[in-house]
């Protein structure tokens, strides 16, 4: 049965991917099967790009035009916080309930939040800074040898300044 939508426009899907795994192609027949696509391939596809995020989840952004799938990767604040940490790729099906507990620097931090801060709700990047720190805090890990939530109190007391931009 021919797919019931213009093959010229342009269809945006977002996914949850691990990165470097094929996922199931059950979970993505429904999704792109109605748009002509072969789950199968664009499975294959999405483990290719996500090489780089081996093992952490990321959004994956397929924009899907002329029966060809492009391939972005938008990774969440979480998993920029982990791969800043070094950690070695893991294997999901042995290790559960990972502790991320390890120290990343205040520049990281900084850089992460660059990189989210067109998705950010806040309108300075101070405040793109404070909702990375917020994520550290939920993951575990340690900004600078202290606890995530002291370097935000020192943001809002003005001890720490964040530059514009």
């Amino acid at each position: 049965m021919p797919p019931k939508f213009d093959p010229n426009e342009i269809k945006i899907v977002y996914l949850r991917a691990v990165g470097g795994e094929v996922g199931a192609t059950s979970s993505l027949a429904p999704k792109i099967g109605p748009l002509g696509l072969s789950p199968k391939k664009v499975g294959d596809d999405i483990a290719k790009s996500t090489q780089d995020w081996k093992g952490l989840k990321v959004t994956v952004k397929l924009t899907i035009q002329n029966r060809q799938a492009k391939i972005d990767v938008v990774p969440s604040a979480a998993s920029l916080i982990i791969k800043a940490l070094k950690e070695p790729p893991r294997d999901r099906k042995k290790q559960k309930n990972i502790k991320h507990n390890g120290n990343i620097t205040m520049e990281q931090v900084i850089d992460v939040a660059r990189t989210m801060r067109e998705r950010s709700m806040a309108h300075h990047l101070s405040g793109t800074v404070k909702e990375i720190l917020g994520t550290c805090q939920s993951i575990g890990c340690t900004v600078d040898k202290a606890h995530p939530h002291d370097k935000i109190d020192e943001i809002n007391s003005g001890e720490i300044t964040i530059p514009d931009e």
